[in-house]
């Protein structure tokens, strides 16, 4: 009965109103002693043969007991109508309020209601869609989306791997195979990436996947990483997580969910194994999915995978709630503001370099040459937010957060 959900019990409800009604459809028996037409049974007329129709357009057979005629006649169906607007209301469900809490917000202190197509921020169903709020959009309203990474929206990172920046700017970053970059670094958060891949014969670079995602913020360190594999197994969870450097387990089962002691960090798997969300309490939002190279990637990219290893690696998407202006890394400076992005437009696939300046000697830390990030700086939260004022689309396609101006 559990496996039953509530549009299937709607459907089971009208059945079974509808077949109550239809029961009585032939005639009907006045009962009642004090009616003048006690003890009499009255056939409903051809054109409403029954007293209730699944058509609320349509009459029904109406029978009064105590008319001086004892016939029956056609009326509209309003008990029909009354049960169905009854139990619609009764099994649809409510819509769920969100409350924006964050006082840097644009929409703080208000309550924005979900769509009723996707009344809930969670859902056990990965393919639904859910409940997004968005506290600093201008317009403070609601809107469904997957809880999956978009790998064709802005702040996502996927494939080998292509990002796409808060400019909304396709390029990729190929780095090199078994080394960390920073994929973005401001004062109080530091977001790493490992990179795997290979190199076949005569080519002149690795092909590359982000395998992890190593994190710092404030006095949190948090990593997430894809376990290597020879073959895919869909029934198997690629994902393995650690807090602080310690192995961290995050029971399997969608909405399954672990918090940091401090509710700094939340972790939550939107399906039962290999897709996660990883929320930094007023900061950062990644959605996380697992997935191998295909042996149709491979043969369209020409990979020449070896057969001892999937590379399974990290689809990601991320949404940043306060970031500084002068936040850096593969990814976070296209959120700078008045950013020009190097990728050559036009270009099928625009490579950007700054590998050396983006390296860093380990998946926890922050040692490269542009890396901002300094777990002192967290104490003091208002000194580096960037202010989500009035989009200024006078110097072209974007202002760096990944908002694109169109005429």
């Amino acid at each position: 009965m559990e496996l039953l959900g509530k549009s299937s019990w709607f459907v089971i409800l009208l059945i079974f109103v509808s077949a109550v009604i239809h029961a009585k459809a032939d005639s009907v028996y006045c009962s009642n002693p004090r009616s003048r037409c006690h003890g009499r049974s009255i056939e409903c007329p051809n054109e409403c043969p029954s007293t209730a129709s699944a058509n609320t357009k349509s009459k029904a057979c109406h029978v009064d007991c105590d008319s001086p005629l004892c016939k029956s006649s056609c009326k509209c169906n309003w008990f029909y109508v009354i049960s169905l607007i009854f139990i619609s209301d009764v099994v649809q469900p409510k819509a769920e309020p969100v409350y924006c809490s964050d006082p840097r917000s644009r929409c703080y202190g208000k309550f924005i209601e979900c769509p009723i197509e996707c009344p809930s921020r969670n859902h056990a169903n990965s393919k639904d869609k859910v409940c997004h709020v968005n506290c600093d959009s201008p317009v403070c309203k609601s809107s469904c989306r997957h809880r999956k990474p978009d790998c064709n929206g802005p702040g996502s990172a996927c494939y080998d791997p292509r990002f796409i920046g808060g400019d909304g700017i396709v390029f990729y970053f190929h780095g090199k195979s078994n080394e960390h970059f920073s994929l973005v670094s401001d004062a109080t958060l530091q977001i790493n990436g490992r990179f795997i891949g290979h190199r076949p014969a005569g080519r002149t670079r690795d092909f590359t996947w982000i395998q992890a995602l190593g994190i710092l913020f404030n006095s949190h360190s948090f990593s997430l990483e894809a376990i290597k594999a020879a073959t895919w197994n869909n029934e198997v969870d690629h994902l393995k997580f650690s807090h602080n450097g310690e192995d961290l387990i995050v029971p399997e089962g969608a909405l399954s969910s672990w918090y940091s002691p401090d509710k700094q960090v939340k972790v939550e798997r939107v399906a039962d194994k290999n897709s996660v969300i990883v929320t930094l309490k007023d900061s950062a939002e990644i959605m996380v999915n697992v997935v191998p190279v295909t042996k149709e990637d491979d043969r369209v990219h020409n990979y020449k995978v070896p057969s001892d290893d999937c590379f399974a690696h990290l689809e990601v998407q991320f949404r940043f709630f306060a970031l500084s202006p002068n936040v850096d890394g593969v990814l976070g400076r296209t959120y700078q503001p008045d950013f020009e992005n190097p990728a050559k437009p036009g270009v099928a696939m625009p490579v950007v370099g700054g590998e050396d300046k983006y390296r860093t000697s380990e998946l926890l830390s922050a040692d490269c040459s542009t890396c901002l990030f300094s777990p002192q700086n967290g104490s003091n939260e208002t000194t580096s937010v960037t202010e989500y004022l009035t989009l200024d689309c006078t110097r072209g396609g974007s202002s760096g957060y990944g908002i694109v101006c169109k005429k």
